[in-house]
Protein backbone atom coordinates (compact mmCIF):
# COMPACT_ATOMS: atom_id res chain seq x y z
CA UNK A 1 0.00 0.00 0.00
CA UNK A 2 1.78 3.15 -1.07
CA UNK A 3 1.53 6.42 1.44
CA UNK A 4 -0.23 9.42 0.60
CA UNK A 5 1.24 12.48 -0.63
CA UNK A 6 2.06 13.97 2.62
CA UNK A 7 3.97 17.41 3.67
CA UNK A 8 7.40 17.10 5.49
CA UNK A 9 7.83 20.26 7.60
CA UNK A 10 10.14 21.28 10.38
CA UNK A 11 9.17 19.81 13.56
CA UNK A 12 9.95 23.09 15.14
CA UNK A 13 7.79 25.34 12.61
CA UNK A 14 5.19 22.59 13.24
CA UNK A 15 5.22 22.96 17.24
CA UNK A 16 5.79 26.68 17.61
CA UNK A 17 2.72 27.68 18.91
CA UNK A 18 1.70 25.32 21.06
CA UNK A 19 2.98 26.62 24.37
CA UNK A 20 5.71 23.94 25.42
CA UNK A 21 9.19 24.59 25.77
CA UNK A 22 10.96 22.36 23.04
CA UNK A 23 14.45 20.46 23.33
CA UNK A 24 15.07 19.50 19.50
CA UNK A 25 18.27 19.75 18.48
CA UNK A 26 19.72 19.54 14.88
CA UNK A 27 17.56 19.20 12.03
CA UNK A 28 14.40 17.42 13.23
CA UNK A 29 11.03 17.04 10.38
CA UNK A 30 7.46 15.85 10.47
CA UNK A 31 5.08 14.29 8.71
CA UNK A 32 1.75 15.21 10.54
CA UNK A 33 -1.16 12.74 10.60
CA UNK A 34 -0.05 10.17 8.00
CA UNK A 35 -2.71 8.11 7.35
CA UNK A 36 -1.82 3.64 8.11
CA UNK A 37 -4.14 2.14 5.99
CA UNK A 38 -2.49 -1.64 7.83
CA UNK A 39 -4.28 0.19 10.97
CA UNK A 40 -6.58 2.51 9.80
CA UNK A 41 -5.60 5.66 12.10
CA UNK A 42 -3.27 8.77 11.46
CA UNK A 43 0.05 9.55 13.61
CA UNK A 44 2.66 11.36 12.96
CA UNK A 45 6.06 10.34 11.42
CA UNK A 46 9.06 12.39 12.34
CA UNK A 47 12.41 11.88 11.05
CA UNK A 48 15.95 13.61 12.15
CA UNK A 49 18.74 14.34 9.27
CA UNK A 50 22.31 13.91 9.80
CA UNK A 51 24.73 17.44 9.84
CA UNK A 52 26.08 16.36 6.26
CA UNK A 53 22.65 15.63 4.92
CA UNK A 54 22.14 19.25 4.00
CA UNK A 55 25.66 20.10 2.61
CA UNK A 56 26.54 16.51 0.78
CA UNK A 57 25.12 14.02 -1.94
CA UNK A 58 25.89 11.09 0.47
CA UNK A 59 23.24 8.59 1.04
CA UNK A 60 22.58 7.59 5.12
CA UNK A 61 21.28 4.36 6.20
CA UNK A 62 18.04 4.57 7.91
CA UNK A 63 17.13 3.58 11.54
CA UNK A 64 13.00 3.01 11.94
CA UNK A 65 12.80 3.81 15.68
CA UNK A 66 9.56 3.37 17.71
CA UNK A 67 7.93 4.91 20.35
CA UNK A 68 8.84 8.77 18.60
CA UNK A 69 7.06 10.73 21.09
CA UNK A 70 10.18 9.94 23.42
CA UNK A 71 12.79 10.39 21.08
CA UNK A 72 13.67 13.73 20.57
CA UNK A 73 11.54 16.13 22.15
CA UNK A 74 11.07 16.15 26.20
CA UNK A 75 7.86 18.40 25.63
CA UNK A 76 6.12 14.91 24.32
CA UNK A 77 8.05 12.30 25.80
CA UNK A 78 6.78 10.47 29.04
CA UNK A 79 7.29 12.25 32.12
CA UNK A 80 9.04 14.50 30.57
CA UNK A 81 12.67 12.21 29.54
CA UNK A 82 13.36 11.98 25.79
CA UNK A 83 15.84 9.50 24.60
CA UNK A 84 17.84 12.39 23.18
CA UNK A 85 18.12 10.35 19.88
CA UNK A 86 19.06 14.14 18.24
CA UNK A 87 21.67 14.98 20.68
CA UNK A 88 22.97 11.08 20.82
CA UNK A 89 23.23 11.51 16.85
CA UNK A 90 24.72 15.11 16.41
CA UNK A 91 27.79 13.80 18.54
CA UNK A 92 28.01 10.39 16.86
CA UNK A 93 28.17 12.46 13.54
CA UNK A 94 31.82 13.64 14.54
CA UNK A 95 32.85 10.24 14.91
CA UNK A 96 31.63 8.77 11.45
CA UNK A 97 28.30 7.76 12.84
CA UNK A 98 25.61 9.32 10.36
CA UNK A 99 22.11 8.01 9.93
CA UNK A 100 18.55 9.19 9.11
CA UNK A 101 15.96 8.21 12.11
CA UNK A 102 12.24 7.32 11.43
CA UNK A 103 10.10 8.15 14.78
CA UNK A 104 7.06 6.74 14.42
CA UNK A 105 4.93 7.66 17.19
CA UNK A 106 3.10 5.11 19.45
CA UNK A 107 -0.83 5.32 19.30
CA UNK A 108 -1.52 6.00 22.98
CA UNK A 109 -4.19 3.35 24.51
CA UNK A 110 -3.19 1.39 21.37
CA UNK A 111 0.14 1.51 21.65
CA UNK A 112 0.41 -2.34 23.06
CA UNK A 113 -1.89 -3.66 20.73
CA UNK A 114 0.23 -2.11 17.64
CA UNK A 115 3.21 -3.47 19.31
CA UNK A 116 2.06 -6.75 19.93
CA UNK A 117 2.78 -9.04 17.60
CA UNK A 118 1.35 -12.18 19.26
CA UNK A 119 -2.34 -11.98 20.25
CA UNK A 120 -3.96 -14.14 22.66
CA UNK A 121 -4.48 -12.73 26.48
CA UNK A 122 -3.80 -9.65 24.89
CA UNK A 123 -4.75 -8.42 21.59
CA UNK A 124 -2.35 -7.68 19.28
CA UNK A 125 -1.91 -5.95 15.51
CA UNK A 126 1.95 -5.95 15.41
CA UNK A 127 2.30 -7.99 12.46
CA UNK A 128 -0.35 -5.05 10.74
CA UNK A 129 2.15 -2.57 12.53
CA UNK A 130 5.46 -4.10 10.55
CA UNK A 131 3.59 -4.37 6.79
CA UNK A 132 3.34 -0.63 7.22
CA UNK A 133 6.73 0.48 8.31
CA UNK A 134 8.15 -2.17 5.35
CA UNK A 135 5.54 -1.94 2.74
CA UNK A 136 4.20 1.56 3.10
CA UNK A 137 6.36 3.83 5.20
CA UNK A 138 10.18 2.89 4.12
CA UNK A 139 9.15 2.80 0.54
CA UNK A 140 8.09 6.54 0.83
CA UNK A 141 11.35 7.39 2.59
CA UNK A 142 13.56 5.75 0.68
CA UNK A 143 11.67 7.57 -2.40
CA UNK A 144 11.67 10.99 -1.50
CA UNK A 145 15.32 11.37 1.00
CA UNK A 146 18.94 9.99 -0.22
CA UNK A 147 18.87 6.54 1.89
CA UNK A 148 20.66 3.16 1.58
CA UNK A 149 17.60 1.08 1.14
CA UNK A 150 19.17 -1.81 0.77
CA UNK A 151 18.80 -4.36 4.23
CA UNK A 152 22.54 -3.98 5.69
CA UNK A 153 21.82 -0.14 6.19
CA UNK A 154 18.26 -0.14 7.14
CA UNK A 155 17.82 -0.89 11.25
CA UNK A 156 14.48 -1.27 13.28
CA UNK A 157 15.03 -0.26 17.02
CA UNK A 158 12.76 0.10 20.35
CA UNK A 159 11.81 -0.03 24.46
CA UNK A 160 9.88 -2.22 25.99
CA UNK A 161 6.92 -3.22 23.92
CA UNK A 162 8.91 -1.22 21.36
CA UNK A 163 11.98 -3.90 21.28
CA UNK A 164 9.30 -6.28 21.39
CA UNK A 165 8.06 -5.24 17.98
CA UNK A 166 11.67 -4.72 16.71
CA UNK A 167 12.85 -8.07 17.21
CA UNK A 168 9.66 -9.71 15.27
CA UNK A 169 10.36 -7.24 12.72
CA UNK A 170 13.92 -7.97 12.32
CA UNK A 171 12.94 -12.26 11.86
CA UNK A 172 9.71 -11.54 10.14
CA UNK A 173 11.11 -9.35 7.39
CA UNK A 174 14.90 -10.13 6.92
CA UNK A 175 14.18 -9.10 3.69
CA UNK A 176 13.88 -5.64 4.92
CA UNK A 177 16.12 -5.39 8.01
CA UNK A 178 20.01 -5.94 8.85
CA UNK A 179 19.54 -3.70 12.10
CA UNK A 180 17.80 -4.08 15.08
CA UNK A 181 18.06 -2.70 18.58
CA UNK A 182 15.78 -3.53 21.47
CA UNK A 183 16.42 -2.01 24.84
CA UNK A 184 14.69 -3.59 27.79
CA UNK A 185 11.93 -6.02 25.64
CA UNK A 186 8.71 -7.50 26.81
CA UNK A 187 9.94 -10.70 25.98
CA UNK A 188 6.85 -12.49 28.53
CA UNK A 189 4.69 -11.66 26.07
CA UNK A 190 2.13 -14.45 25.22
CA UNK A 191 4.84 -16.51 27.07
CA UNK A 192 8.14 -16.18 25.86
CA UNK A 193 6.81 -16.50 22.15
CA UNK A 194 9.45 -13.80 20.70
CA UNK A 195 11.72 -16.84 22.04
CA UNK A 196 10.37 -19.40 19.60
CA UNK A 197 9.51 -17.44 17.40
CA UNK A 198 13.41 -16.24 16.80
CA UNK A 199 14.86 -19.62 17.08
CA UNK A 200 12.27 -21.03 14.45
CA UNK A 201 12.83 -18.11 11.72
CA UNK A 202 14.91 -18.41 9.05
CA UNK A 203 18.43 -16.51 9.19
CA UNK A 204 18.74 -13.00 8.99
CA UNK A 205 22.35 -11.67 8.49
CA UNK A 206 23.15 -8.70 10.80
CA UNK A 207 23.69 -7.07 13.71
CA UNK A 208 21.24 -7.29 17.08
CA UNK A 209 21.62 -5.10 20.01
CA UNK A 210 20.30 -6.42 23.41
CA UNK A 211 19.60 -4.65 26.79
CA UNK A 212 18.31 -4.68 30.12
CA UNK A 213 18.82 -3.16 33.95
CA UNK A 214 19.74 -5.41 36.59
CA UNK A 215 16.27 -3.39 38.06
CA UNK A 216 14.35 -4.50 35.23
CA UNK A 217 13.42 -8.31 33.37
CA UNK A 218 16.73 -10.07 31.84
CA UNK A 219 17.01 -10.17 27.67
CA UNK A 220 19.51 -12.69 28.46
CA UNK A 221 17.29 -15.29 27.41
CA UNK A 222 17.00 -13.46 24.06
CA UNK A 223 21.12 -13.41 24.02
CA UNK A 224 21.09 -17.30 24.95
CA UNK A 225 18.56 -17.67 22.14
CA UNK A 226 20.47 -16.02 19.41
CA UNK A 227 24.19 -17.53 21.09
CA UNK A 228 22.49 -20.85 19.98
CA UNK A 229 21.18 -20.17 16.64
CA UNK A 230 24.76 -19.16 15.54
CA UNK A 231 24.59 -15.61 15.86
CA UNK A 232 28.39 -14.99 17.32
CA UNK A 233 29.38 -11.81 20.60
CA UNK A 234 30.56 -9.23 18.98
CA UNK A 235 30.46 -9.59 15.41
CA UNK A 236 26.66 -10.35 14.89
CA UNK A 237 25.32 -9.49 18.94
CA UNK A 238 25.30 -7.19 21.60
CA UNK A 239 23.93 -7.82 25.05
CA UNK A 240 24.45 -4.77 27.78
CA UNK A 241 23.45 -5.44 32.09
CA UNK A 242 23.49 -1.75 33.29
CA UNK A 243 23.77 -1.65 37.01
CA UNK A 244 21.56 -0.36 39.03
CA UNK A 245 19.30 0.37 35.92
CA UNK A 246 15.65 0.57 35.86
CA UNK A 247 12.85 0.23 32.99
CA UNK A 248 13.31 4.12 32.33
CA UNK A 249 13.50 6.49 29.56
CA UNK A 250 16.81 7.92 30.77
CA UNK A 251 18.04 4.44 31.53
CA UNK A 252 17.57 4.40 27.34
CA UNK A 253 18.74 7.51 26.75
CA UNK A 254 22.12 6.28 28.77
CA UNK A 255 22.54 3.11 26.86
CA UNK A 256 21.54 4.66 23.46
CA UNK A 257 24.97 5.65 21.97
CA UNK A 258 26.67 2.62 22.38
CA UNK A 259 24.35 0.78 20.97
CA UNK A 260 24.50 2.68 18.12
CA UNK A 261 27.98 2.54 17.56
CA UNK A 262 27.51 -0.91 17.42
CA UNK A 263 24.60 -1.10 15.00
CA UNK A 264 26.61 1.04 12.88
CA UNK A 265 29.92 -0.52 12.59
CA UNK A 266 29.30 -1.93 9.63
CA UNK A 267 28.03 1.13 7.93
CA UNK A 268 30.45 3.24 8.96
CA UNK A 269 33.47 1.18 7.75
CA UNK A 270 31.21 1.38 3.95
CA UNK A 271 31.34 5.23 4.34
CA UNK A 272 34.65 5.53 5.43
CA UNK A 273 36.39 2.56 2.87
Amino acid sequence: MTLEPVEILNYLEYVKDDGRAHTIVGDVRVMPQVWIPQLETKRDILIYAPPSYNTSAKRYPVLYMHDGQNLFDEATAYAGHDWRVDETMQALSQEGFEALVVGICHGGEQRLTEYNPFPGKWPGRGAAHVAFVCDTLKPFIDNTLRTRPEHAATGVFGSSMGGLISLYAFFSRPDIFGMCGAMSPSLFVSQNAILDYARAAAWNEGRIYLDNGTYEPSARPMYQALRAKGYKARRHLKYVRERGARHTESAWARRLPNALRFLLQDFRALQTA
